[in-house]
């Protein structure tokens, strides 16, 4: 387990640059394979699942603005989140990708007090995620992080529904 006793000296998040972003997308793709086989996700029915991500998305996401951030232990990636800041007082806390290997030890919820810092610093009010919703496990993990749900939207592109969650952080 990660979080034993002194592993936290050896754990760092940092800020990610577009070099980065090959290795953002393989941390991406390989981190939601197992989502999009629990929900019949395929490259037919959303092709632009995450766990289809390639080096453009990730390009492309730095093109327009968001940051990415890497947790690494003793220098390995274990996982990645995006903050994008559409307008003032707004973040929304995008592919947040842990490898399922490292899950439930902490290291999604570092990732995402990480981005709850930031926001701080950029007076965000509120930060939102989107995730499938019947993804009971998912929602429930951010309830106890403290989000609390809203609308859940059909997309006609999507073969799934998407529940919106959202976190208020201050900051009036």
């Amino acid at each position: 387990m990660i979080n034993g006793f002194g592993i936290r000296k050896y754990m760092k998040i940092e800020i990610a640059a577009v070099d980065h972003a090959n290795e953002i997308a393989r941390l991406i793709s390989l981190s939601n394979k197992d989502v999009a086989e629990e929900f019949a996700i395929d490259f037919d029915n959303n092709p632009k699942h995450p766990s289809f991500c390639t080096l453009d998305w990730v390009i492309s996401d730095f093109e327009r603005g968001e940051e990415y951030f890497i947790y690494k232990l003793k220098g390995v990636a274990l996982g990645c989140v995006a903050f994008e800041n559409p307008r003032p007082g707004v973040a929304y806390l995008n592919r947040l990708s842990v490898l399922p290997e490292y899950r439930r030890q902490g290291v999604g919820e570092a990732l995402v007090n990480h981005v709850v810092k930031y926001g701080d610093t950029k007076s965000i009010q509120r930060i939102s995620v989107g995730i499938i919703a019947k993804h009971t496990k998912l929602k429930a993990w951010y309830i106890k992080l403290g989000f609390v749900e809203g609308a859940i939207k059909e997309f006609p592109h999507l073969p799934f529904d998407v529940q919106y969650m959202s976190l208020d952080i201050g900051n009036d």
